[in-house]
């Protein structure tokens, strides 16, 4: 299942659709401006929240928080004691971890658990500038979660390369 999103649009504070392969809208990011804190959510098409995420106000590193209905679903971070900057971990509330790994600012890179591929983000597939793929590898995956884990880990190394 592949979704496509669209790069430039990318700013919390914007709303956009995201699409399948066919050209459908399946989600709707809503950026959140007006907060003190990076926030949006991801709604599916009849305006429901699937998806509330933000930046964990006072957190020793940059951090993500992803909720589901108002509880707490996963944590994204950089890793710690990596050697490479573009490696991400996501502790979901259940004990289950998912490595992020590749370009990230490139926008080629997998999100995997135990060593299984979960989702790979690419351009690579794409003819459409500032638009990146988003194809969920497994069908028991959740692709509202994956879908948010690129959106947060895309952030999370733009913020960092920024105040590099």
């Amino acid at each position: 299942m592949r979704f496509l999103v669209r790069d430039r649009l990318l700013g919390f504070g914007d709303d956009y659709w995201i699409e399948d392969q066919h050209g459908n809208k399946v989600f709707l990011v809503d950026g959140k401006a007006m907060r003190l804190r990076d926030t949006f959510e991801l709604k599916d098409t009849q305006g429901h929240v699937l998806i509330d995420i933000h930046r964990k106000m006072f957190a020793l590193r940059d951090t993500m928080v992803v909720e589901r209905g108002g509880d707490p679903l996963a944590t994204i971070r950089r890793k710690r004691l990596s050697l490479l900057r573009n490696h991400y971990r996501v502790s979901l509330v259940d004990g289950t971890e998912l490595d992020v790994s590749g370009k990230i600012l490139d926008r080629e890179f997998a999100v995997e658990y135990d060593g299984e591929l979960l989702a790979q983000i690419s351009r690579r597939w794409l003819h459409v500038r500032e638009t990146y793929g988003v194809d969920i590898v497994r069908d028991d995956a959740d692709p509202a979660l994956l879908i948010a884990v690129a959106v947060c880990v895309i952030h999370l190394a733009e913020k960092e390369h920024e105040e590099d």
